[in-house]
């Protein structure tokens, strides 16, 4: 479409047509919401995301907020424990404003330390436990971190992580600490199992560590100063992949996560109606979608949530939730299609499933269909980042006829403005392919010490850009016709190429490299190393050694090619397009 306006460099910019005006400023994708969805939402009620738990805890005291391998724990549970932890905290020095680190598989401990922090005053930062001591020790120093609760399993790589961090109070614990009373008679065997059966826990030395009943049981006969909350204030410090090849931490305030939990609520209470429900939590909960929404958002409204710390032991998980009744789940394609290739899933009771939710990495329909045949109810797949608290789009979840396979993630919810950015700085008109920018009370405050990178993703009018390409139809559906162009998406994980290079790069075999993502059909992509040898003897397994010792098991190269040269723009730039269709001459 010709238009003779002025390109602007970012949100300021006209639009490509005198209709596509009319209709974005309009939001007119909310004539698709169900009847009675709120078109708008309030400000938030409470002071911050703590206060609304809280609430929760009361008001929902008696009830099962958590089940683990089996043994639950209440909401009111739940609120001792974590008051606990904070006296605790407290006791060593932390003060409002500081960050507390959790590097935790999903358990028990994970939304006590959460709670806890909060109560304390601090940050709260979630660590991925797959990450390498380079990883670790990039984020510790990044957010300043003085405090960290590891699972025991990881020690090892905290013990080889700590040089230069600021890291001072260390709390251990293991899947069973937090399963038992006073005796906790089946958290010790597991831990024995773990230990001493699975081989899990390499060796390690922190010798001023603290294990986390000692901590809870310390902290339980400490007053705690509960700090003051502002909405203003930063929740959480959420770790994001960069470009650079280093993440980046997302400043989520109280205002954006309670924002993007009333907007998803929106669509997401009525779907489930009246009566108690049950969460099945497999996603990882350092992943902001299952730590904002299964666990913050379910709570809120008192569900049960059952979590899964190995979703890969697919056997397992599907013997832990043969009693459960679930109402919904999170995954990923991958987890949907693993799951169905399980007989004993197969022959369970789905009349207790609404809905299921799908993010991270596209939803096949091939799945999706078979899902529905088995279980009667759709897969509904949503759009969202790190950087959005995290949901920007979802699918109406009742009031109409859910399709099978809908092939785009809905419309964006309440309160969220979107924009297509074209190529030439206008913003597209229906139908038409370009950079979703949107613009909410969701969008993170910025990044962590980052004034240039936010200035490069959010512009002073609010509008952030997502870097991913979509279009939206006439009903106002948005659709990803393409992913940030460099990043590759491993089982619903974010790998971004110039992490990989740096890593490959310090092969001292190595001249230069390139990494790109390839098709696959179990993970979606596979990560692929090109590689200019420095060294001729270089052979692939020596690279794969090296990568698994500086990244985490899904960022390792699958496959690794050597070129004669990585091709280039004229300016030096690698052509990663020619690395995914081109084979070494």
């Amino acid at each position: 479409m010709s238009s003779t306006a002025v390109p602007a460099t970012f949100g300021g910019g006209q639009f490509a047509s005198e209709q596509a005006r009319e209709l974005f400023e309009s939001r007119f994708w909310q004539k698709s919401y169900p009847e009675g969805t709120p078109k708008e939402i309030g400000p938030p009620k409470h002071a911050g995301i703590l206060e609304v738990l809280e609430a929760s805890i009361d008001q929902f005291a008696d009830r099962v907020a958590f089940v683990s391998a089996g043994v639950e724990i209440t909401y009111e549970e739940v609120g001792k424990k974590a008051t606990a932890f904070a006296a605790y905290l407290q006791s060593k020095g932390v003060k409002k404003g500081d960050v507390v680190a959790v590097m935790l598989p999903n358990c028990f401990q994970f939304p006590v330390c959460i709670i806890g922090a909060m109560k304390a005053g601090a940050i709260f930062t979630a660590v991925n436990p797959l990450y390498t001591p380079r990883e670790l020790n990039h984020q510790l120093k990044d957010s300043g971190a003085q405090t960290i609760v590891v699972f025991e399993s990881f020690a090892h790589t905290l013990q080889q992580s700590l040089e230069g961090t600021q890291v001072r109070n260390i709390v251990v614990t293991q899947l069973g600490d937090l399963l038992g009373g006073a005796l906790n008679i089946k958290g010790r065997v597991i831990n024995y199992v773990l230990r001493n059966v699975k081989k899990m826990v390499p060796e390690y030395e922190l010798p001023n560590a603290v294990w986390i009943r000692d901590a809870l049981s310390e902290g339980a006969s400490l007053p705690l100063n509960k700090a003051s909350s502002n909405i203003e204030d930063i929740a959480l410090l959420q770790y994001t992949g960069g470009t650079t090849g280093l993440s980046k931490g997302a400043m989520l305030t109280n205002f954006s996560l309670l924002s993007n939990m009333e907007q998803g609520m929106t669509f997401i209470k009525p779907a489930l109606g009246e009566g108690d429900h049950t969460i099945l939590t497999l996603l990882p909960l350092y992943h902001i979608y299952a730590m904002a929404v299964n666990c913050m958002t379910f709570m809120i409204l008192g569900a049960r949530n059952v979590l899964i710390a190995n979703p890969r032991d697919i056997s397992l998980v599907v013997k832990t939730i043969k009693n459960e009744k679930i109402s919904t789940l999170t995954a990923v394609n991958t987890l949907f299609n693993a799951f169905m290739e399980n007989e004993d899933f197969r022959n369970r009771d789905f009349s207790d499933l609404k809905f299921a939710m799908s993010g991270g990495m596209a939803l096949q329909k091939a799945i999706a269909e078979r899902w529905h045949t088995l279980t009667g109810v759709p897969i509904v797949e949503g759009y969202g980042m790190t950087e959005t608290s995290p949901v920007i789009s979802v699918p109406p979840l009742f009031g109409v006829n859910l399709p099978v396979f809908r092939g785009n993630v809905g419309l964006p919810i309440p309160g969220c403005d979107v924009r297509l950015r074209r190529t030439d700085g206008l913003w597209a008109d229906l139908n038409e392919p370009g950079e979703i920018c949107i613009r909410g009370p969701q969008v993170m405050k910025g990044y962590w010490n980052r004034p240039d990178a936010t200035a490069e993703m959010i512009d002073a009018d609010g509008w952030l850009a997502t870097g991913d390409i979509g279009e939206m139809d006439a009903d106002g559906y948005l659709k990803i016709v393409d992913r940030k162009k460099d990043m590759i998406i491993v089982s619903g994980f974010n790998v971004f190429p110039n992490e990989i290079e740096d890593v490959v790069a310090m092969h001292p075999g190595v001249l230069e490299c390139g990494a790109v993502g390839v098709p696959d059909e179990i993970t979606g992509e596979q990560v692929k190393i090109c590689i200019v040898k420095r060294d001729p003897s270089l052979m692939p397994k020596d690279i794969i050694e090296h990568c698994r010792k500086h990244l985490t098991g899904y960022k390792v190269p699958k496959f690794v090619e050597f070129w004669p040269e990585i091709p280039k723009t004229p300016v030096g730039k690698v052509l990663r397009r020619e690395l995914r269709v081109k084979k070494p001459s």
